[in-house]
Protein backbone atom coordinates (compact mmCIF):
# COMPACT_ATOMS: atom_id res chain seq x y z
CA UNK A 1 0.00 0.00 0.00
CA UNK A 2 1.58 3.57 -1.39
CA UNK A 3 2.43 5.99 1.30
CA UNK A 4 2.85 9.46 -0.13
CA UNK A 5 3.22 13.06 0.72
CA UNK A 6 0.34 15.05 1.23
CA UNK A 7 1.29 18.81 1.59
CA UNK A 8 -2.39 20.97 2.99
CA UNK A 9 -3.32 24.22 3.20
CA UNK A 10 -5.39 24.68 6.70
CA UNK A 11 -6.22 27.79 8.44
CA UNK A 12 -4.08 29.60 11.77
CA UNK A 13 -7.11 30.68 13.61
CA UNK A 14 -10.73 32.51 12.57
CA UNK A 15 -10.52 35.36 10.25
CA UNK A 16 -11.84 38.45 11.13
CA UNK A 17 -11.28 41.60 9.01
CA UNK A 18 -9.49 41.23 5.73
CA UNK A 19 -7.91 37.60 5.30
CA UNK A 20 -4.19 37.39 5.14
CA UNK A 21 -1.55 35.06 4.41
CA UNK A 22 -0.32 34.66 7.54
CA UNK A 23 -4.12 33.42 8.75
CA UNK A 24 -3.14 30.22 7.17
CA UNK A 25 -0.21 27.75 6.71
CA UNK A 26 1.16 24.90 5.00
CA UNK A 27 1.49 21.71 6.67
CA UNK A 28 2.98 18.17 5.30
CA UNK A 29 1.67 14.95 6.04
CA UNK A 30 1.19 11.37 4.23
CA UNK A 31 -1.54 9.68 3.23
CA UNK A 32 -2.10 5.86 2.50
CA UNK A 33 -3.31 5.91 -1.58
CA UNK A 34 -6.03 3.39 -0.60
CA UNK A 35 -9.54 3.26 0.30
CA UNK A 36 -10.69 1.84 3.48
CA UNK A 37 -12.56 -0.80 3.02
CA UNK A 38 -16.14 -1.04 2.36
CA UNK A 39 -15.94 2.84 2.00
CA UNK A 40 -17.80 4.26 -0.43
CA UNK A 41 -15.36 7.41 -0.85
CA UNK A 42 -13.04 8.25 -3.60
CA UNK A 43 -9.47 8.90 -3.25
CA UNK A 44 -8.61 11.81 -5.42
CA UNK A 45 -5.09 13.74 -6.26
CA UNK A 46 -6.13 17.37 -6.98
CA UNK A 47 -4.77 19.42 -9.60
CA UNK A 48 -6.85 22.69 -10.19
CA UNK A 49 -8.03 24.74 -7.11
CA UNK A 50 -10.65 27.64 -7.55
CA UNK A 51 -9.92 31.14 -5.44
CA UNK A 52 -13.71 31.99 -5.14
CA UNK A 53 -14.54 35.03 -2.42
CA UNK A 54 -16.96 32.13 -0.76
CA UNK A 55 -13.86 30.63 1.03
CA UNK A 56 -13.62 33.72 2.63
CA UNK A 57 -17.04 33.03 4.34
CA UNK A 58 -16.20 30.15 5.44
CA UNK A 59 -13.19 32.00 7.73
CA UNK A 60 -15.47 33.14 10.27
CA UNK A 61 -16.39 31.48 14.19
CA UNK A 62 -19.98 30.92 13.26
CA UNK A 63 -22.10 27.75 11.85
CA UNK A 64 -22.27 27.51 8.41
CA UNK A 65 -25.01 25.42 6.98
CA UNK A 66 -24.66 24.21 3.25
CA UNK A 67 -22.15 21.61 1.11
CA UNK A 68 -19.34 23.15 2.81
CA UNK A 69 -17.84 22.13 6.03
CA UNK A 70 -17.04 24.41 8.56
CA UNK A 71 -13.20 25.34 9.30
CA UNK A 72 -11.61 24.05 12.28
CA UNK A 73 -8.37 25.93 12.42
CA UNK A 74 -4.93 23.59 12.51
CA UNK A 75 -7.24 20.90 11.77
CA UNK A 76 -8.97 20.64 8.69
CA UNK A 77 -7.56 21.95 5.45
CA UNK A 78 -9.60 24.52 3.15
CA UNK A 79 -12.12 23.54 0.97
CA UNK A 80 -13.83 24.71 -2.61
CA UNK A 81 -13.96 23.81 -5.77
CA UNK A 82 -11.50 21.74 -7.75
CA UNK A 83 -10.37 19.61 -10.44
CA UNK A 84 -9.06 16.39 -9.62
CA UNK A 85 -8.45 12.91 -11.08
CA UNK A 86 -9.48 9.55 -9.60
CA UNK A 87 -6.75 7.46 -7.42
CA UNK A 88 -9.00 4.68 -6.49
CA UNK A 89 -12.86 4.66 -5.65
CA UNK A 90 -15.15 2.89 -3.44
CA UNK A 91 -17.79 3.56 -5.12
CA UNK A 92 -19.09 2.17 -8.59
CA UNK A 93 -19.77 5.81 -10.47
CA UNK A 94 -16.03 6.06 -10.49
CA UNK A 95 -13.51 4.82 -11.39
CA UNK A 96 -9.29 4.71 -11.60
CA UNK A 97 -7.79 7.74 -13.72
CA UNK A 98 -11.60 9.32 -14.02
CA UNK A 99 -11.60 13.19 -14.00
CA UNK A 100 -14.28 15.08 -11.91
CA UNK A 101 -14.59 18.61 -10.36
CA UNK A 102 -16.75 19.51 -7.59
CA UNK A 103 -16.17 20.00 -3.41
CA UNK A 104 -12.69 19.17 -2.76
CA UNK A 105 -9.54 20.32 -0.18
CA UNK A 106 -6.96 22.00 -0.20
CA UNK A 107 -3.84 19.45 -0.56
CA UNK A 108 -2.32 17.04 -2.97
CA UNK A 109 -4.71 13.80 -2.32
CA UNK A 110 -8.29 14.16 -0.63
CA UNK A 111 -10.92 11.54 0.32
CA UNK A 112 -14.20 12.76 -0.84
CA UNK A 113 -17.42 11.66 -0.82
CA UNK A 114 -19.46 10.94 -4.20
CA UNK A 115 -22.13 13.79 -2.89
CA UNK A 116 -19.13 16.20 -2.52
CA UNK A 117 -18.58 15.56 -7.02
CA UNK A 118 -20.34 17.63 -9.28
CA UNK A 119 -19.92 15.82 -12.76
CA UNK A 120 -17.46 13.86 -14.00
CA UNK A 121 -15.33 15.57 -16.73
CA UNK A 122 -16.07 14.36 -20.84
CA UNK A 123 -15.00 17.22 -22.85
CA UNK A 124 -10.89 17.13 -22.44
CA UNK A 125 -10.73 19.42 -25.65
CA UNK A 126 -10.37 22.18 -23.41
CA UNK A 127 -7.78 23.38 -20.39
CA UNK A 128 -8.87 21.14 -17.53
CA UNK A 129 -8.51 24.22 -15.64
CA UNK A 130 -11.50 25.34 -17.42
CA UNK A 131 -13.49 23.62 -14.79
CA UNK A 132 -12.85 25.72 -12.53
CA UNK A 133 -14.01 28.84 -13.64
CA UNK A 134 -15.90 29.02 -16.97
CA UNK A 135 -17.03 25.25 -17.15
CA UNK A 136 -17.61 25.09 -13.59
CA UNK A 137 -19.14 26.49 -10.54
CA UNK A 138 -18.99 30.39 -11.77
CA UNK A 139 -19.44 29.35 -15.43
CA UNK A 140 -22.63 28.13 -14.57
CA UNK A 141 -23.60 30.84 -12.15
CA UNK A 142 -23.33 33.01 -14.46
CA UNK A 143 -25.10 31.22 -16.93
CA UNK A 144 -27.69 30.71 -14.46
CA UNK A 145 -28.33 33.79 -12.91
CA UNK A 146 -28.23 35.25 -16.35
CA UNK A 147 -30.49 33.59 -18.27
CA UNK A 148 -32.63 32.01 -15.77
CA UNK A 149 -32.89 35.31 -13.48
CA UNK A 150 -31.99 37.67 -15.84
CA UNK A 151 -34.47 36.99 -18.43
CA UNK A 152 -32.79 39.17 -20.86
CA UNK A 153 -34.73 40.08 -24.25
CA UNK A 154 -32.34 41.95 -27.45
CA UNK A 155 -31.52 45.67 -26.98
CA UNK A 156 -31.76 45.78 -22.63
CA UNK A 157 -29.37 47.82 -20.58
CA UNK A 158 -27.07 45.58 -18.30
CA UNK A 159 -24.96 46.56 -15.84
CA UNK A 160 -22.55 44.46 -14.38
CA UNK A 161 -20.09 44.56 -10.95
CA UNK A 162 -17.19 43.56 -10.41
CA UNK A 163 -17.33 42.47 -14.45
CA UNK A 164 -13.57 41.68 -14.80
CA UNK A 165 -13.99 38.17 -12.72
CA UNK A 166 -14.65 35.19 -14.24
CA UNK A 167 -18.51 35.35 -13.64
CA UNK A 168 -18.50 39.41 -14.54
CA UNK A 169 -16.73 38.60 -17.62
CA UNK A 170 -18.64 35.55 -18.66
CA UNK A 171 -22.26 37.26 -17.83
CA UNK A 172 -21.41 40.75 -20.17
CA UNK A 173 -20.50 38.64 -22.65
CA UNK A 174 -23.97 36.42 -22.87
CA UNK A 175 -25.05 40.11 -22.34
CA UNK A 176 -23.47 40.85 -25.88
CA UNK A 177 -24.18 37.45 -27.74
CA UNK A 178 -27.85 38.26 -26.51
CA UNK A 179 -27.58 41.73 -27.84
CA UNK A 180 -28.09 43.94 -24.82
CA UNK A 181 -26.30 47.05 -24.11
CA UNK A 182 -23.38 45.92 -21.61
CA UNK A 183 -21.51 48.20 -19.04
CA UNK A 184 -18.88 46.65 -16.53
CA UNK A 185 -17.04 48.09 -13.42
CA UNK A 186 -14.09 47.08 -12.10
CA UNK A 187 -11.16 48.07 -10.04
CA UNK A 188 -8.23 49.29 -12.12
CA UNK A 189 -7.75 51.23 -15.26
CA UNK A 190 -5.92 47.57 -16.72
CA UNK A 191 -9.25 45.87 -16.00
CA UNK A 192 -11.57 48.41 -17.60
CA UNK A 193 -8.93 48.34 -20.22
CA UNK A 194 -9.52 44.74 -20.58
CA UNK A 195 -13.24 44.82 -20.35
CA UNK A 196 -13.75 47.32 -23.20
CA UNK A 197 -10.99 46.03 -25.42
CA UNK A 198 -10.78 42.48 -24.99
CA UNK A 199 -13.86 41.11 -23.76
CA UNK A 200 -16.26 43.06 -26.17
CA UNK A 201 -17.85 45.30 -23.07
CA UNK A 202 -20.01 48.91 -24.93
CA UNK A 203 -18.36 51.08 -21.86
CA UNK A 204 -16.91 50.08 -18.87
CA UNK A 205 -15.55 52.41 -15.89
CA UNK A 206 -13.12 52.30 -12.59
CA UNK A 207 -15.29 52.57 -9.52
CA UNK A 208 -12.42 53.73 -7.77
CA UNK A 209 -12.22 56.72 -9.49
CA UNK A 210 -15.90 57.85 -9.21
CA UNK A 211 -16.91 60.04 -6.36
CA UNK A 212 -20.63 59.67 -6.97
CA UNK A 213 -21.35 55.96 -8.08
CA UNK A 214 -25.12 57.48 -9.07
CA UNK A 215 -24.23 59.96 -11.25
CA UNK A 216 -21.55 57.72 -12.80
CA UNK A 217 -24.66 55.21 -13.41
CA UNK A 218 -26.53 58.05 -14.74
CA UNK A 219 -23.97 58.93 -17.16
CA UNK A 220 -23.77 55.55 -18.74
CA UNK A 221 -27.46 54.27 -18.56
CA UNK A 222 -29.41 57.38 -19.35
CA UNK A 223 -32.41 55.61 -19.80
CA UNK A 224 -31.78 53.30 -16.50
CA UNK A 225 -30.96 49.61 -16.20
CA UNK A 226 -32.80 46.50 -16.78
CA UNK A 227 -30.44 43.73 -15.69
CA UNK A 228 -28.11 44.47 -12.61
CA UNK A 229 -26.00 41.45 -12.08
CA UNK A 230 -25.03 41.55 -8.66
CA UNK A 231 -21.63 40.78 -7.67
CA UNK A 232 -20.97 43.39 -4.89
CA UNK A 233 -23.74 44.32 -2.79
CA UNK A 234 -22.81 47.30 -0.44
CA UNK A 235 -22.96 51.06 -1.87
CA UNK A 236 -23.04 49.52 -5.38
CA UNK A 237 -26.16 47.99 -5.07
CA UNK A 238 -27.80 51.55 -2.97
CA UNK A 239 -26.50 53.25 -6.45
CA UNK A 240 -28.15 51.00 -8.71
CA UNK A 241 -31.32 50.74 -6.93
CA UNK A 242 -32.73 54.39 -8.06
CA UNK A 243 -31.23 53.95 -11.73
CA UNK A 244 -32.93 50.68 -12.17
CA UNK A 245 -36.13 50.54 -14.84
CA UNK A 246 -39.26 49.57 -14.48
CA UNK A 247 -39.97 45.73 -14.05
CA UNK A 248 -36.22 45.26 -14.12
CA UNK A 249 -34.06 42.82 -12.68
CA UNK A 250 -31.42 42.00 -10.01
CA UNK A 251 -29.89 38.33 -9.74
CA UNK A 252 -28.11 38.31 -6.48
CA UNK A 253 -24.57 35.94 -7.14
CA UNK A 254 -22.57 37.62 -4.37
CA UNK A 255 -21.46 40.71 -2.19
CA UNK A 256 -17.89 40.28 -2.48
CA UNK A 257 -17.90 44.06 -0.86
CA UNK A 258 -19.44 42.63 2.52
CA UNK A 259 -16.94 39.58 3.09
CA UNK A 260 -15.10 41.12 4.87
CA UNK A 261 -17.09 43.60 6.98
CA UNK A 262 -17.57 43.06 10.85
CA UNK A 263 -20.80 45.35 10.56
CA UNK A 264 -22.12 45.13 7.01
CA UNK A 265 -23.43 48.25 4.74
CA UNK A 266 -26.83 49.36 5.15
CA UNK A 267 -28.87 49.55 1.59
CA UNK A 268 -30.96 52.92 1.96
CA UNK A 269 -32.95 52.61 -1.69
CA UNK A 270 -34.90 49.31 -1.06
CA UNK A 271 -38.15 51.04 -2.16
CA UNK A 272 -37.26 51.77 -5.84
CA UNK A 273 -38.02 47.61 -5.44
CA UNK A 274 -41.45 48.50 -4.87
CA UNK A 275 -41.92 51.61 -7.06
CA UNK A 276 -40.43 50.10 -10.26
CA UNK A 277 -41.87 46.71 -9.07
CA UNK A 278 -38.22 45.57 -9.50
CA UNK A 279 -37.20 41.78 -8.70
CA UNK A 280 -34.00 40.48 -7.25
CA UNK A 281 -33.39 37.17 -6.34
CA UNK A 282 -30.41 36.10 -4.59
CA UNK A 283 -29.41 32.61 -5.58
CA UNK A 284 -26.80 29.37 -5.43
CA UNK A 285 -25.22 27.54 -8.05
CA UNK A 286 -26.78 23.86 -7.09
CA UNK A 287 -29.83 25.30 -7.62
CA UNK A 288 -28.92 24.76 -11.36
CA UNK A 289 -27.09 21.76 -11.83
CA UNK A 290 -29.95 20.55 -13.51
CA UNK A 291 -28.81 22.73 -16.31
CA UNK A 292 -25.44 21.94 -16.50
CA UNK A 293 -25.85 19.76 -19.41
CA UNK A 294 -27.86 22.71 -20.98
CA UNK A 295 -24.92 24.89 -20.03
CA UNK A 296 -22.18 23.05 -22.05
CA UNK A 297 -23.77 22.66 -25.04
CA UNK A 298 -24.43 26.53 -25.05
CA UNK A 299 -20.83 27.53 -24.03
CA UNK A 300 -18.48 24.61 -25.45
CA UNK A 301 -19.31 25.89 -29.20
CA UNK A 302 -18.56 29.71 -28.31
CA UNK A 303 -15.34 28.56 -26.84
CA UNK A 304 -14.14 26.36 -29.77
CA UNK A 305 -15.38 29.38 -32.06
CA UNK A 306 -13.73 32.09 -30.49
CA UNK A 307 -17.12 33.79 -29.65
CA UNK A 308 -16.37 33.79 -25.73
CA UNK A 309 -13.30 35.39 -24.25
CA UNK A 310 -11.81 33.83 -20.68
CA UNK A 311 -9.33 35.19 -19.15
CA UNK A 312 -7.55 33.58 -16.03
CA UNK A 313 -5.06 34.16 -13.48
CA UNK A 314 -2.62 31.09 -12.55
CA UNK A 315 -1.35 30.59 -9.42
CA UNK A 316 1.58 27.75 -9.48
CA UNK A 317 1.76 25.66 -6.52
CA UNK A 318 -0.07 24.89 -3.56
CA UNK A 319 2.35 26.99 -1.89
CA UNK A 320 1.24 30.12 -3.78
CA UNK A 321 -2.57 29.00 -2.55
CA UNK A 322 -2.63 31.91 0.29
CA UNK A 323 -1.44 34.70 -1.64
CA UNK A 324 -3.74 34.20 -4.30
CA UNK A 325 -7.00 33.80 -2.36
CA UNK A 326 -5.79 36.69 -0.29
CA UNK A 327 -5.57 38.32 -3.60
CA UNK A 328 -9.05 38.57 -4.71
CA UNK A 329 -9.69 40.91 -1.84
CA UNK A 330 -7.57 43.62 -2.93
CA UNK A 331 -8.23 42.96 -6.86
CA UNK A 332 -4.72 41.62 -7.65
CA UNK A 333 -6.31 38.69 -9.83
CA UNK A 334 -7.39 39.55 -13.47
CA UNK A 335 -9.80 37.10 -14.16
CA UNK A 336 -10.23 33.26 -13.22
CA UNK A 337 -7.60 32.81 -9.93
CA UNK A 338 -6.39 29.37 -10.31
CA UNK A 339 -4.04 27.42 -7.71
CA UNK A 340 -2.48 24.42 -9.87
CA UNK A 341 -1.60 21.66 -7.52
CA UNK A 342 -0.39 18.99 -10.39
CA UNK A 343 -0.75 19.29 -14.03
CA UNK A 344 -1.34 15.29 -14.70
Amino acid sequence: MAEVRNKRVVLRDYVAGFPKESDMKLVEGRIKLKVPEGSDNVLVKNLYLSCDPIIRVLMIKIEVVDEYHHYTPDAVGLTGYGVSKVVESGHPDYKKDDLVWGITKWEEYSFISPSQICFKIHHTHVPLSFYTGILGMPGLSAYAGFFELGSPKKGENVYVSAASGVVGQLVGQFAKLSGCYVVGSAGSRDKVDLLKNKLGFDEAFNYKEEPDLNAALKRYFAEGIDIYFENVGGKTLDAVLPNMRLHGRIPVCGMISQYNLTQPEGVTNLAHLIFKRVKMEGFIVNDFYHSYSKFLEFVLPLIREGKVVYVEDIAEGLENGPAALVGLFSGCNVGKQVVVVARE
